[in-house]
Formats: structure tokens, C-alpha cells, sequence
């Protein structure tokens, strides 16, 4: 099956000079890595970045001052210092990079390189969340002012098999998504060349870093420059295409900054990292909703009126168990298969059953039938809007990857903690097929790049 775009190309990934933290500058490397941008949300977790090492990445992504024009500059200048007192540096000579995260028995590789952007309607890069303008008007912002790309999107494509190297699948999660790819024929056959074979010579060598981030994840880094394993690359890859795993924010604010530029340049491509899911199963988990401003008295008065709620036991690992298992319940009986954990109060309380009536009343018709049934959908149309009355505005909603910070902040807050479940992967590639954006923040793929590891400066092309 070929792949829509011009010429017929698929995905078209390039080498670039990777910008790099000099070792012998700072503390480690893994001092200097963070997650990213958007997993970073408690502000001791900034504050303990910020502290690791004066040159943490964190002070680039998310730096802090009094308003964001402030803090969009503080970061160009910042990022120009580091360059300039050889914090940082650029590779020789434009390369992919191969890179490999361990932690524990997952096991991922992927190829980061500057991926040619394309819209939606080319079908090349597939979203599947519904983006929030502030961000990437954010977002926008910082690029503009430093003129770089500070962190890898995560996409996943499906490949060609196994290829003849070490599978991921003696170290993956057992809850792998795969993206949508087309299969096709890759350089060398199904399984035998391309992208496959280029990175499993790659790891043979010593790699260009390793380092071990304070969360127990091993991280290695090779660069691939030779002309025959780049072209290698490229032909295998034009045969697919990928789906957005993390970074949709970053993503539409890479395509909203090309169209400011009127001349071809490097501002046409985003830094990626593209993994194949046939040999690298990712993890996908539910991101949760932090309501500062909603008490859990409140909110669980409002959701009696359409919810059948039940307070059940703790502690959170228990509770957590409790809202898989009723989701699973849901599923297999008659009406909604919605399900979710509230928290704030001290208890967690679950919220199942929702009145079809309401549903009929606030969900959108003209959607898919998985789309109209996805928790986040039902939560934003239903609950948000129409029960608790709440904005999605940052001073209303958090979105928190962690459960338990988010109930930590619940109820610092006074605020409350809806807790979601995981959508299935096969609603999230078949939604995006059919160029359906799911709500935002209603996915959290894995394991993430480490941001720091290597940068992308617009100004070396």
C-alpha cells in the first residue's frame, strides 16, 4: 500500500548536527536530562531539576520568570550562554542518532532524526489528540526565541518484522501499541535491511553517551553517519507512515512555524523519534485531571445527580485496581463503558453507570461510536461541562501523568483528582485512521525520550 504525499513519499527522516552537552562540563549527564516538558508539573520536581545541575535542560524547556515573554527570552539567552562557554556543543557533521532506553525488562530503539513535515491530510503523521491553543501558542514562543528544538517528538510506525538483530520482544511491555504503518518493502526485504539493520549494527559499536537517569532508566546514544546506512534509512521509511505518540502540542506548533517561513529551510523539518512498534512495543497509559478549584464535596454531589457513585478502599494501588476492574465490567454490559476514581478528600470514590440521558443530551453527535464512548470524551462533555461547570483553562484543570501526584495535589489543594483509566491502543490507531482527534491529554505513550540527550539548533540546519 503506498503512502499519500507528494511524489509518493512516506515518512522522510534527515540527518542533523545534533547539539550536545560536553561531559566534561557539567556534573553527568543524567543530571542534566529531564523529562519532558509537559511531564514535569510539580513544582518540587522543577525545583529538584533546576538543582541538579545548573545546566539542566529544565532551564531551557520550562524557564521560570515573571511573565512568558521573560521567561521565552531567559531561555534563548540562556541557550546562547551554554554554546558560548562550551556547555554545548554540535557534532561534526549532520548524523541520525540511535537510541536505546532499558528500564527493567522494557527495552526500546528508536531513530531521532529532523523528519519533513506534512499536514494531517497528506496521511504521513497521524494525531490522534485534539490540542490546546494555549500550549502551542507557547510553545511557539519559546522555538521562536531559541530557535531550536529542544526535545524529541515520540512517533511510532509499524516496520517489517524483527529484522536479524536482537528483538525488543525479550524486553518489552506487554501492553505494546503499534502504529499504524503500511508494511511495504523496505531495502533488503521484510525484516533483513533499512532502518532494522542500521540499528542493530549501530548498537555493536560504543555509543556516543550512556548515562543512567535517577529513575533507574539506562539510556545510550549512537550517531549514524555513513552515506549507505542513511540512504538505507530513508528507502525503508518512505514505504510508512506514523502516528503521534507524545508531543501533539509540539507537533502543531513545528507545522504553525513552517508556515511562517514563505522559503524552504529548517524550519521544514521537527526533531523526532521515530520507533517501530512491530520490534518495540510502547506502553500506553491514561493521563489524569488535577480540578484545582473543585472540592471533592462538590464535585461528588453534582455526580450523584447522573453517576452511580461508590466510596471504595484504599490505599491508591487498590483503588486504582478497583477502576480497572469496573472498566473491564462496563465494557461487557449493556450502556456506557465509563468509569472513573475521584480523590481529594482523603477516600477514593468511584463514578460508574452515567445516565444514558445525559449522555444523549451533552456528547456530540456525528462521531464514531468508540470516540462519543472514550472516557475523556464522556468526562469533558458530561462532567466538566455540564455537571461541575468547570473551564479547561490552566487555572482550573491540571493534566498529571502520575496518579498519586495528582492526589497529593487533590488534596493539598483542597481540589480533587479525576483518575482515568487507559485507552486501548486499538481505539487510538483506529480513530486516527479515520482522522478522528480523540480529546486532548487522553493518552500517555512510552517510555519517553529523555530531554538533553541531544538538541536540534535551526541556525545549523
Amino acid at each position: 500500500m503506498s503512502i499519500p504525499g507528494p511524489g509518493g513519499q512516506g515518512l522522510q527522516l534527515t540527518p542533523f548536527r545534533g547539539l550536545r552537552y560536553v561531559a566534561e562540563r557539567v556534573g553527568s549527564l543524567a543530571a542534566v536530562t529531564s523529562p519532558p516538558y509537559d511531564v514535569v508539573v510539580r513544582p518540587d520536581g522543577l525545583r529538584e531539576l533546576e538543582t541538579a545541575d545548573p545546566h539542566n535542560i529544565v532551564r531551557l524547556i520550562l524557564p521560570q520568570a515573571d511573565s512568558p515573554e521573560a521567561r521565552h527570552r531567559q531561555a534563548a539567552e540562556t541557550l546562547r550562554r551554554w554554546q558560548a562557554d562550551g556547555v554545548l556543543a554540535p557534532d561534526p557533521e549532520p548524523a541520525l542518532y540511535v537510541y536505546e532506553q532499558r528500564d527493567g525488562p522494557t527495552l526500546q530503539r528508536g531513530l531521532i532524526g529532523a523528519l519533513r513535515l506534512s499536514p494531517r491530510e497528506e496521511g504521513i503523521v497521524l494525531p490522534h489528540e485534539e490540542v490546546m491553543p494555549h500550549v502551542v501558542e507557547d510553545r511557539a514562543d519559546l522555538m521562536r526565541a531559541t530557535a531550536a528544538h529542544l526535545e524529541p517528538l515520540l512517533l511510532a510506525y509499524r516496520g517489517n518484522g524483527n529484522g536479524n538483530g536482537t528483538s525488543g520482544t525479550s524486553g518489552t511491555s506487554g501492553n505494546g501499541a503499534t502504529g499504524p504503518g503500511t508494511g511495504g518493502a523496505g531495502t533488503g526485504g521484510a525484516g533483513t535491511g533499512g532502518a532494522a539493520r542500521v540499528i542493530e549494527s549501530a548498537i555493536r559499536r560504543e555509543p556516543l553517551l550512556s548515562t543512567t537517569t535517577e529513575d533507574g532508566v539506562d539510556h545510550r546514544l549512537w550517531r549514524v553517519t555513513d552515506p549507505a546506512d542513511l540512504v538505507a534509512v530513508s528507502a525503508d521509511l518512505r514505504h510508512h507512515q506514523a502516528l503521534i505518540a507524545d508531543g501533539h502540542h509540539r507537533w502543531a506548533t513545528y507545522l504553525r512555524l513552517r508556515e511562517e517561513r514563505r522559503e524552504p529551510g529548517p524550519w521544514d523539518f521537527g526533531l523526532v523519534l521515530l520507533v517501530d512498534t512491530a520490534r518495540y512495543p510502547l506502553r500506553v497509559r491514561a493521563i489524569h485531571r488535577l480540578l484545582r478549584q473543585l472540592s471533592s464535596d462538590d464535585a461528588l454531589t453534582a455526580a450523584r445527580r447522573a453517576f452511580r457513585v461508590r466510596t471504595i478502599d484504599g490505599p491508591l494501588p487498590r483503588a486504582l485496581e478497583t477502576l480497572a476492574e469496573a472498566t473491564e465490567a462496563a465494557r461487557a454490559e449493556p450502556g456506557a463503558p465509563n468509569a472513573f476514581l475521584l480523590a481529594g478528600d482523603g477516600r477514593f470514590h468511584l463514578l460508574d453507570r452515567p445516565d444514558p440521558g445525559l449522555l444523549a443530551r451533552t456528547v456530540p453527535e456525528g462521531r464514531p461510536e468508540a470516540w462519543r464512548t472514550l472516557d475523556a470524551t464522556v468526562l469533558h462533555h458530561a462532567l466538566l461541562d455540564h455537571l461541575w461547570n468547570v473551564p479547561d483553562r490552566p487555572e482550573h484543570i491540571g493534566y498529571i501523568h502520575d496518579s498519586a501526584a495528582a492526589v497529593e495535589q487533590a488534596e493539598r489543594l483542597g481540589g480533587t483528582a479525576v483518575l482515568m483509566h487507559a485507552v486501548g491502543e486499538d481505539i487510538v490507531h483506529e480513530l486516527a485512521r479515520q482522522g478522528i482527534a480523540m480529546p486532548h491529554k487522553s493518552t500517555s505513550f512510552g517510555p519517553k525520550p529523555a530531554t538533553g540527550l541531544v538538541l536540534r539548533s535551526l541556525t545549523l540546519g
